[in-house]
């Protein structure tokens, strides 16, 4: 496996949650990291949890703003000279309302993060990618398990993470010629606040509540760099990671 000392990262949605844990976790493993996320003051306390702060850098970003993502990774390049790897991570749900309910400004708020703000920040790593030399680099797209499966009351997220599906197969694709790679991590149920509700109980396909199994957020984190660490030749296209007890296989 490659030496992941000094590899250039650059990781959405680093604020909180899981892009926090993957951004902690690949500092820990020496990377530089840029930590975009849409709260300048998050990410400085991203890297202020950091063993190795002068090795993160914040960057406000907005994913959905064509200007301000090229601007993120013009400051990356002109800091550090390269992106190896990407942690496309950024994203919202809708309010989990019934399908008739969704409003127009819901749906749309969640495809210009989720959807549209994937594409445009994979599209600027794929450009530095490949005009960089040496050529390549990898990025890893959070798909999330209802990239596999929805949960009731879910269409506008469920909706953009098949569609990131599609577009981690595209990359990977597309990327082959210039030594780009390109992967989908799903999790379930990791631990963090956006799943808090889930030991409370949450509704389940049958209409039922169930306390559903959370998994730690920093075994995400590994995950994500077991991935970022494989050599370009190699490539994880898929990897589910999840609480080995939650209701995933059999759900529905």
């Amino acid at each position: 496996m490659a030496s992941d000392v000094n590899k250039v990262s650059v990781v959405t949605g680093a604020g909180s949650g899981i892009g926090r844990a993957v951004a902690l976790a690949l500092l820990k493993k020496g990377y530089r990291v840029a930590l975009a996320g849409r709260r300048a003051d998050a990410l400085r306390e991203t890297a202020t949890l950091s063993q190795s702060p002068a090795n993160a850098l914040a960057i406000a970003t907005d994913v959905t703003n064509s200007a301000a993502v090229s601007r993120l990774f013009e400051q990356v390049v002109d800091t550090w000279g390269r992106v190896d790897v990407l942690f496309n991570n950024a994203g919202i749900a809708a309010p989990p309302v019934p399908f008739e309910d969704i409003t127009p400004e819901q749906w749309e708020a969640v495809t210009a993060v989720n959807l549209t703000g994937a594409f445009l920040v994979a599209q600027a790593a794929f450009r530095v990618m490949k005009k960089q030399d040496p050529q390549g680099g990898r990025i890893i797209n959070n798909g999330s398990i209802s990239a596999q499966v929805p949960r009731p009351n879910s269409a506008p997220y469920t909706a953009t993470k098949h569609a990131i599906t599609g577009l981690t197969k595209s990359l990977a694709l597309d990327g082959r010629k210039f030594n780009i790679a390109c992967g989908q991590i799903d999790i379930g149920n990791a631990a963090t606040s956006m799943v808090a509700a889930m030991s409370a109980g949450i509704v389940q396909a049958n209409g039922s509540r169930l306390a559903e199994p959370t998994m730690s957020v920093d075994d995400v984190g590994e995950a994500v760099c077991y991935m970022a660490g494989l050599p370009l030749n190699a490539n994880v296209l898929s990897m589910t990671v999840m609480a080995t007890a939650m209701p995933f296989v059999g759900r529905g």
